[in-house]
């Protein structure tokens, strides 16, 4: 008997449906049997069903001798399913990797709920991803079991049969099946979740959730969407069967009412000359299962249908009044603060004044806050204000730090008036520099993948990026920061602006040159790591040439039980990546578990660093900082032709790596397993690596920073300053 039965109808897909049946047969969870129903489908749908089922023995095929819809064909589907849970996939979906495999250690987990809710995103037929906007629900669920009257949250998410699974005894023993006609998801979902004693939820996108360009049954503009009114006569039929139940008929009421006047709303979905028909159908609806006083939002449905539609036209007007009122009121705001500024651009500068931000105005971190603590221990006559983007932001700095909102009337003073201006990202193309003001950018590490001018030849990279304003911004720079020659030559190339190259290193790596063992065991203990484990850090980058920057390169499950007891991996994912779908797709999930630990929200990368004993990356650019730990890196390039045509790079990796290369996760896990990641040729690797890259980095960057640029004493070195031409000519970077 396998552990799932995924049932898969199928209608007219000819061109999803190979992806959809790879997505299942090549999860890494193999106790599974695929039950495809061909609903006599009319294209090849059915012969690509049959070539399946002779080269695969777990895929069984029923064809119906004519089309009954999807529901049905659901129906027919399971007397044939043998597995101990039932997945219903459509056929235009997929399954993500390593899907089966998290549901079934969480069905273990939970000791075999009823139903097992999981998390989906939304992939488009342009190639974008959403994930589903309530996941949060699911994480909020709790590790146990519930039912949906302890956690009736859950009945907020998106009411369909795909996002679930469910217990083969518990749905035969309920006779759960699936009515025919549209929305038949409703009379199935309802009752299932409203019967299970026990639910149990997933925090991981299981499914990718197709939006077609064209094809989607339920955006046809169609009088079938009137089934609606039948689907929920049934759930109102079910739970009035169910005396127990019967205390959900208010919530069904209202859940029923906001369905249909969403089904009004949507432009594409009703005939015109039939949306009166509908709304009266609705209107007698909510009066006939009506118990109580109606729900303030379903009262538009106690007047006619002329005066729905009125109070419909009348709020879309006030809603068009409020954005033009909006739009006033940031003009008045903004003539106020050109004011300010104004005025305060006329006063003097203030030479004791210097302003600070990082990662776009996320807090005190990076170099600028190392330079931000040397300056007040080192010149505390400074006074030093922070620019952070919102009050959320600002309630993680330290103690007693100052601090300005980005484009507030305070913001607009200070920069009006300071003299020292410190960032690893751009200032806003709005501040104006004066004369005698300092710009000192401190960019975000070494780079490895091209930057700014660069891209103008990779034209899928600079998507969306406005190089030419970005030339502007960096005009505003006096002083670039510096670790390596490589950097200044590609600063140089990158970035054909006006401004002086400082060797200065990098002043976030002073923590990391000067670090003693110990340092690690704050950062340990916060995380959770046990003492004495041996920590593997994972820093993966972003990708160009995938819509959203993510792409699985790694198990993390499988390479975590093969690094063995006694370690951890611990995973930090690229910071643009840390909002998307990325830890949806299993880090969330694995973190919860104890299988790895989540450090992408950590604020300062340097302490993850710090507690960890070796590095495991692709591209990133934190392998130039982790350099200076002398510690064990190794780099994981099994797509490094595509990443390097996508982006463009200014070397080649794989040719002058940190340490061992491996070219696929195989090849990574017999690193780890036979301990050839911490051998000789490794240090070797590395010790090339650190001469070439970790130049300028002795532990004292940000002190010469304030020595030179802000207090003005003479650097240690005449070379320690050098300049940099307005227009870099040559093509070919090489150390020098």
């Amino acid at each position: 008997m396998p552990r799932f039965s995924v049932i898969v109808p199928v209608f007219k897909v000819q061109g999803f449906l190979r992806e959809c049946l790879d997505s299942v047969l090549e999860q890494s969870y193999p106790d599974i049997e695929v039950i495809a129903v061909d609903d006599c489908s009319p294209d090849g749908c059915g012969a690509i069903l049959d070539e399946y089922a002779a080269r695969d023995p777990r895929v069984r095929v029923l064809h119906l001798p004519e089309n009954v819809g999807l529901g049905r064909a659901r129906n027919a589907g399971m007397p044939l399913a043998g597995g101990d849970y039932l997945l219903f996939l459509d056929s235009d979906d997929t399954l993500t990797p390593g899907a089966l495999r998290a549901m079934a250690d969480r069905l273990e987990e939970t000791a075999d709920p009823d139903v097992l809710v999981f998390d989906y995103a939304r992939t488009y037929w342009w190639g974008g991803t959403r994930r589903n906007v309530l996941a949060r629900i699911l994480a909020e669920a709790g590790a146990g079991t519930f039912s949906a009257a302890g956690h009736p949250e859950i009945l907020d998410l998106l009411m369909v049969v795909w996002n679930k699974a469910y217990r083969r005894a518990f749905v035969e023993r309920e006779g759960f099946a699936f009515p025919p006609g549209y929305y038949e998801d409703t009379p199935w979902t309802f009752p299932v979740m409203l019967s299970a004693e026990r639910i149990a939820a997933l925090d991981r996108i299981c499914l990718a959730y197709r939006q077609r360009r064209q094809g989607n049954i339920l955006s046809t503009t169609s009088r079938k969407h009137f089934d609606i009114h039948d689907q929920y006569e049934r759930v109102f039929a079910f739970v009035g069967s169910r005396p127990e139940l019967s205390h959900w008929g208010p919530y069904l009421h209202r859940k029923m009412g906001e369905h249909c006047l969403d089904i009004l709303s949507k432009e594409d979905r009703l005939p015109e000359a039939d949306k009166a028909e509908f709304f009266r159908l609705t209107a007698a609806l909510l009066r006939k299962h009506g118990t109580g006083p109606v729900p303030a939002e379903l009262r538009v449905l106690e007047g006619g249908f002329t005066r729905y539609r009125v109070r419909r036209q009348a709020a879309r007007a006030g809603r068009e009044l409020g954005r033009r009122g909006q739009q006033a009121r940031r003009a008045v705001a903004a003539r106020v603060k050109h004011g300010w500024s104004a005025v305060h651009g006329h006063r003097p500068l203030d030479p004791h004044l210097a302003v600070y931000s990082a990662f776009s105005h996320r807090g005190a971190l990076g170099d600028p806050a190392a330079v931000y603590a040397a300056a007040r221990e080192l010149a505390p006559h400074l006074r030093g204000v922070w620019v952070v983007r919102d009050e959320e932001q600002a309630a993680l700095l330290p103690p007693e730090t100052e601090y300005v909102l980005l484009d507030s009337l305070a913001y607009h003073r200070v920069t009006a008036r300071a003299t020292y201006f410190v960032n690893n990202v751009n200032w806003p193309g709005s501040l104006v520099k004066r004369p005698g003001s300092v710009h000192i950018h401190t960019h975000q590490g070494t780079p490895l993948k091209y930057m700014a001018a660069d891209l103008l030849h990779k034209p899928g990279a600079r998507h969306g990026l406005d190089v030419p304003q970005m030339l502007r911004r960096a005009d505003r720079w006096d002083y670039s920061l510096v670790a390596n020659r490589h950097s200044e030559l590609v600063w140089e190339r990158a970035y054909p602006c006006h401004f002086t190259s400082l060797r200065s290193g990098s002043p976030r790596n002073d923590v990391l040159v000067r670090a003693r063992p110990e340092e690690g065991a704050a950062a340990r203990a916060r995380l959770g790591i046990p003492a004495g484990n041996r920590v593997v850090l994972y820093a993966p980058t972003r990708r160009e040439y995938v819509r959203g920057g993510h792409a699985e390169r790694l198990d993390l499950a499988a390479f975590a039980d093969g690094l063995g007891a006694g370690h951890t991996l611990v995973v930090r994912l690229h910071p643009s990546l840390a909002d998307g779908p990325a830890r949806g797709m299993g880090l969330t999930e694995l973190h919860r578990r104890g299988v790895v630990v989540d450090a992408t929200d950590e604020p300062r990368v340097e302490d993850v660093m710090l507690a960890s004993d070796a590095l495991v990356t692709d591209y990133s650019a934190l392998m130039f900082d982790y350099a200076n730990l002398d510690r064990p890196i190794v780099i994981l390039a099994d797509d490094w032709g595509a990443y390097a045509a996508s982006r463009g790079a200014y070397f080649d990796i794989t040719a002058d790596a940190p340490g061992h290369v491996a070219r696929s996760q195989t090849e990574l896990a017999r690193l780890f397993a036979s301990g050839a990641w911490q051998d000789g040729e490794s240090e070797r690797l590395r010790a090339g690596f650190r001469t070439r890259f970790c130049e300028f980095d002795d532990g004292r960057a940000a002190e010469r920073v304030v020595r030179t640029l802000m207090l003005g004493e003479r650097p240690a070195s005449p070379a320690a300053v050098a300049p940099v031409p307005a227009q870099a000519g040559h093509d070919v970077l090489a150390a020098s």
